[in-house]
Order: C-alpha cells, then sequence, then structure tokens
C-alpha cells in the first residue's frame, strides 16, 4: 500500500485550515480523500470547489442520479473512494 505524507488537522494553518474546517462542518469530519490532498491546499480546494459545483449546484440530473454514478464509476475502476 503506498504512503501519502499528509497534514494532520491539528497542524493545519491558513488555507489548509479553513478547508479542513469547512469539510468537518459539512461531514462530521475530515476524511482521508481530504487529508491525502493537504500537501497542496490551494489544488485541494479547487478539487472540493469542481465537485461541490457537481454534486450540489443546478443540474438537470437529479442528486440521486449524480450520486450513482459517484458511486458506480469508481466502482467499476475498482477505485476504492
Amino acid at each position: 500500500m503506498a504512503w501519502i505524507k499528509t497534514i494532520d488537522t491539528d497542524r493545519a494553518e491558513g488555507l489548509l485550515a479553513k478547508v479542513y474546517e469547512a469539510a468537518a462542518k459539512r461531514a462530521g469530519r475530515v476524511f482521508n480523500i481530504i487529508r491525502v490532498q493537504s500537501i497542496n491546499p490551494s489544488v485541494l480546494q479547487a478539487g472540493m470547489g469542481l465537485y461541490m459545483g457537481v454534486m450540489h449546484r443546478d443540474s438537470p440530473l437529479s442528486r440521486a442520479q449524480r450520486e450513482m454514478i459517484a458511486t458506480v464509476v469508481p466502482a467499476t475502476n475498482g477505485c476504492h473512494y
């Protein structure tokens, strides 16, 4: 298994601390899929913006359809996330 350096929530500063805080507020904790991107907070923030835009903004697809796609595609590709 690969090892990826991450920054713990208690050591996060600046932009990363803000991203972690928003993630914890939204989901109750900071999941590893967020932590794994912690070394580059600006890219993490951009990625979260894309995710939020795709999953939570206006779309011709229902939220349930978007969640189903987000589940099926990684499963088909053998990806845990």
